[in-house]
Order: structure tokens, then sequence, then C-alpha cells
């Protein structure tokens, strides 16, 4: 982002109040993105981050389960689900709740879709690809957590990379050098 002039910086804030107020609302409300992580900050609180969890977390065991048309309509509800818990992180700086709903995310799959992540050939590919991606990107974000994060985290990854193992991905986490136990 490029900075002001300092000219034009002095004079903004010199500006009197009312007016800079008016000016700070208008920008604000440019961002959506801001606009949305201000209010999460300035008026629901951090109460409201156990609720935003909740929320997603409905949201993450729902949809994985029963019959999918396609591997790849699969994949693409595990992609939509992605990019709501990384909003998530990115409006409520969340970085635990990712991690940790991404885990469930990723068990979830494993656990309802067994037939559909067992063997690795053409249709399952980008699904099983995608699969092995997230868990090395969990993986991840997991180590980049406090120590303290790892023990409440381990059995879900644990229980992940041990049905990633046994599953038509097993190749793909070879390749990919994922653990078969975290940590190592």
């Amino acid at each position: 982002m490029p900075a002001l002039p300092p000219d034009l910086r002095r004079a903004l804030f010199n500006l009197p109040e009312r007016e800079k107020d008016q000016l700070l609302a208008r920008l604000v409300a440019l961002d959506p993105v801001l606009t949305e992580q201000l209010a999460f900050r300035l008026l629901e609180g951090p109460d409201a981050l156990e609720t935003r969890r909740a929320a997603l977390r409905a949201q993450v065991d729902d949809p994985v389960r029963g019959y999918h048309q396609t591997p790849n309509d699969l994949l693409v509800i595990l992609r939509q689900l992605q990019a709501r818990l990384a909003y998530h992180a990115k409006i409520t700086d969340d970085a635990f709740g990712e991690v940790e709903l991404s885990w469930r995310l990723l068990a979830n799959v494993f656990r309802h879709q067994a037939e559909v992540t067992a063997r690795l050939h053409g249709p399952t590919q980008p699904l099983l690809q995608h699969l092995t991606k997230r868990t090395h990107e969990a993986l991840k974000q997991t180590a980049r957590l406090h120590e303290d994060y790892h023990v409440e985290l381990a059995d879900a990854a644990n229980t992940v990379l041990a049905a990633l193992w046994q599953s038509g991905a097993a190749p793909l986490a070879r390749e990919a050098g994922l653990p078969r136990q975290w940590p190592a």
C-alpha cells in the first residue's frame, strides 16, 4: 500500500474530528473484509468467536456425508468449505480455529467417504491430490501454532494421517513426504 505524502498526511490529521470520522467511515465501507473485521472486533467481541466456530463446525460436518454424484462434486464442496475456514481466520485472526476445523473436515471426508477415497484412479485423482495437499498444509499450519496447541491437535492429525495412508492417496502422501504420524 502506498504511503501518503507527508504534506497530505499532516493536512489530513489537522482536519476537524467530525470530518475525519466521516472520511474514516466512508473508507472503511469501501472494504468489505475490513468492515467485517471491525464488526467482529468492535460489535461482536471475543465471545462471538466460539459461536462462529460452532456454525463452521456444523458446516464442516454436514456436506461431506451422504452420496455425491462424482468425486469432483465432493472436491468442489471441500474447496468451498476450506475457503470459508480461511475467510473465518482472516476476519477473526483465529488461526487455531482454522486448523482445528481443517483437521475435522479432513477426518470427516475419510470417515464418511471411505469408498470414494479407497482407490486412486482417474476420477478420484484430483480429490485425493487435494486431500494430500490439504493434509500437508494443515501439518504446516499446526506446526506454526504454539506448542500447547500441538497436544490438542495431535489426535486429529494422527487420525487423518492414518486414514490418508490407508486410502488410495498413500502413493501421493509418500510422494509429498508426509509422515505417518505427527509429531514425527
